[in-house]
């Protein structure tokens, strides 16, 4: 075996989509590539996508679905011929990042190549069938499913102790390690000069006391938290702005929320920024960032806040705030609108405590992507020699049967409360004739 493996990295999401799970594919795929090995992503097409990256990036068939129903897009798994030209470019291992469609095509490509499949699971997925799907039933089919995908695979990975709990509350019965995500920002925070323009840019004082929030605008991300919190400090007279960044299908009910508690001229929304030197800049410019979620797995962008030498407020006991230590590298407190208003409180009066817990984070949580990738990497050699030994976890069979199954009930049920968005039956009509041509 080369000491320089071939790696095909999987994923639902991926550029122009920008999530969590797509940011890390790209930092696996750029270190790969650029340092250890070679690369290739596979991934659903997305109108108006342009791949100009220095590895290959093979997009499959896919179609819209309603943001109401999950925001992404649905792949095709089986396209016969980027199976084929998969196939052809004898990988030696398979890392899937999330277990729907990818995870399908990932266990079709290792029935032709043989490589060994890894998955790793990043996000809280019966919080996002739960949302997504609208009966009980369709949920519970749904969370079959991929829990048959992630036990197909040759070894698991979860990015957070608590993702490795949720995953068991799936009904997940295998092993799983824990691998951690990185941050593509370098360590240190953006020119100073810049970010007190940036602050000017909004009208805030240097004196003002800033928070902020990086990410999608969804309740879920306990942004309603924020906002109660907000109203308290609002009530008590104490003087602060509040950035939120990012956008969303639940962004105007959050603006609207926002107005209503009369937070409006505190709080300030300028979207999605892409440009991630600019983001370096929101993320300096804020004295702490908040992040009461107890939905997400890892929180990329607590680590980013931190390489930026801005410390988080997080939810004790959840994912985001596994490895930050309370007034040392962050804040944990409950969540309860009180309760965080009280650490906001604190933070307004005490800048300096709060920025000294901010270079701390900077020093003893942020980790890089080169670092997290070359972790895995090395891990990517012991598990080709563990499938070498007979020693994967992999459950026998194949998904043709469990995937249409899903598929058929998902549609049906859909269809039923006539919240199918235009376009999916036909889509499911070629879903029924693949799978007639297979079960030939």
């Amino acid at each position: 075996m080369s000491e320089k493996l071939n790696i095909c990295l999987m994923n639902d999401s991926f550029p122009p989509l920008v999530d969590g799970v797509a940011n890390t594919v790209v930092n696996y795929a750029e270190v790969i590539s650029s340092q250890l090995g070679s690369a290739s992503v596979a991934t659903p097409d997305y109108p108006g996508a342009v791949d100009n990256y220095p590895y290959e990036v093979v997009r499959y068939k896919s179609m819209s679905i309603s943001e109401k129903i999950c925001g992404y897009r649905a792949g095709y798994p089986f396209s016969s011929s980027n199976l084929d030209k998969l196939s052809n470019r004898h990988f030696d291992i398979i890392h899937c990042h999330c277990p729907w469609a990818s995870a399908v095509m990932a266990r079709v490509l290792r029935e032709k190549c043989g490589a060994p499949l890894i998955l790793t699971y990043h996000t809280k997925f019966d919080i996002e069938i739960n949302a997504a799907l609208p009966n009980e039933l369709m949920a519970k089919q749904a969370t079959k499913f991929i829990v048959s995908n992630i036990a197909a695979c040759d070894e698991v990975w979860v990015v957070s102790n608590g993702a490795g709990e949720n995953l068991r509350g799936l009904g997940f019965e295998g092993k799983y390690r824990v691998m951690e995500n990185g941050v593509d920002f370098p360590r240190g925070r953006a020119e100073a000069n810049d970010a007190a323009e940036l602050r000017a840019a909004y009208g805030i004082d240097k004196d003002m006391p800033m928070f902020i929030f990086v990410g999608r605008m969804l309740w879920y991300k306990g942004i309603k938290l924020i906002l109660d919190a907000l109203k308290i400090l609002t009530e008590k007279g104490i003087a602060y702005k509040m950035m939120f960044v990012g956008d969303g299908a639940e962004r105007q009910e959050i603006e609207d929320y926002a107005a209503k508690l009369g937070l409006s001229d505190n709080c300030i929304f300028p979207g999605v920024i892409y440009d991630r030197e600019e983001l370096r800049v929101y993320y300096t410019a804020g004295d702490l960032f908040l992040f009461p979620s107890e939905y997400d797995t890892n929180g990329i962008v607590v680590r980013e806040a931190a390489a930026c030498g801005v410390g988080a407020l997080l939810i004790d006991g959840s994912c985001a705030a596994e490895g930050i230590t309370h007034g040392r590298t962050g804040i944990l407190t409950q969540a309860d609108p009180a309760a965080i208003a009280r650490e906001l409180e604190f933070a307004c009066s005490h800048r300096d405590e709060i920025h000294r817990i901010g270079e701390n984070a900077m020093n003893e949580v942020y980790i890089s992507w080169e670092t997290a990738v070359k972790k895995a990497y090395d891990r990517y050699f012991t598990v080709i020699e563990n499938v070498k030994a007979g020693q994967s976890q992999r459950r026998e069979g194949f998904m043709q049967e469990e995937f249409f199954s899903m598929m058929d009930n998902i549609t049906y049920n859909i269809q039923r409360l006539r919240s199918i968005p235009a376009g999916f039956d036909k889509y499911k009509r070629k879903w029924r004739k693949l799978r007639d041509n297979i079960r030939k």
